[in-house]
Order: structure tokens, then sequence, then C-alpha cells
């Protein structure tokens, strides 16, 4: 769905993940399932996230952005700062997602923004705003991570 970015990492978080291995950008996406909605994570940080989703191909019946794919671009980026936060021995897992939808939009992209509203050894919780092309707000989502 349009040309892929490189996600843009710190310079520390490029040094703490050196010799682990793994390919950044591919570890902190949402996959098949992301790659397939669009999703793109644009910039990668502990202490924020910024990602975007188009609304065509995510819609659900009535032309409206789907709440579940602002559901799967609010959890991806949540669980990107919580694995960037754990780094290279930790892995993070979700165990609560919580979104209240404001608005649908028809068209566009959304932008989503993940912050911490937590970030202890075995615990994260991201605060995830989406918003639409205006900078209206989307949807507001709470992420909770469990770090093993």
């Amino acid at each position: 769905m349009g040309e892929r970015t490189t996600t843009k990492f710190p310079q520390e978080i490029l040094d703490q993940w050196k010799g682990s291995g793994f390919d950044l950008p591919a570890l902190f996406s949402a996959g098949a399932l992301g790659e397939r909605m669009g999703l793109e994570v644009v910039e990668a940080s502990p202490e924020r996230v910024v990602g975007t989703l188009p609304v065509e191909g995510n819609t659900q019946p009535y032309g409206l952005l789907h709440g579940g794919a602002s559901a799967v671009l609010a959890e991806t980026l949540g669980s990107v700062g919580a694995m960037l936060h754990g780094g290279p021995g930790k892995a993070a897992v979700g165990v609560d997602l919580n979104c209240t939808h404001h608005r649908g939009p028809r068209a566009g992209l959304v932008t989503g923004v993940a912050t911490p509203v937590h970030r202890g050894r075995t615990m994260t919780s991201y605060e995830i705003a989406v918003s639409d092309e205006q900078g209206r707000r989307v949807c507001s989502a709470r992420l909770t991570c469990l770090l093993r």
C-alpha cells in the first residue's frame, strides 16, 4: 500500500541492539498483519513511537475506519515502545488494550503517537493518540504490556 519508509531509531537504541542479530524495523512492526494493512512505524524510541495507517483498505461496511484497525495501530505502537524499553533481553506481551473511538474517518491517513504512562521492570503502559490528517482525535487507547 505505498512505499515503505525506514523507521527512525535514536542512536542509543541502535547501539543497544547492535550485535543482537535482530532486524529492528522488522522486529518493531506489526508483522504480516501490519504490512497487509499498510501500517508503518516511522519513529521509535522508548519515549515516543509514531506510526501511520491508511484509512483506505481498513474500513468497516459503512466506509469508516474500522475500530479494529485503530486497535492494531495502537497495540503495535505501544508494543514497540515497551520492547524498546525492555531492551534486547526482554519480550513485551500485551495484556490489556483499551480503545475509545471518537470519530470515523472515511479517507486519508491516520497517525498514532504512543507515549509512556508507566515504564517499570516487568510492566509498561502506553497511551496512544490516533489522529486524522486534520489533527482531530480519532481514537484514544491505552496498552499495558508484561515484560518477560
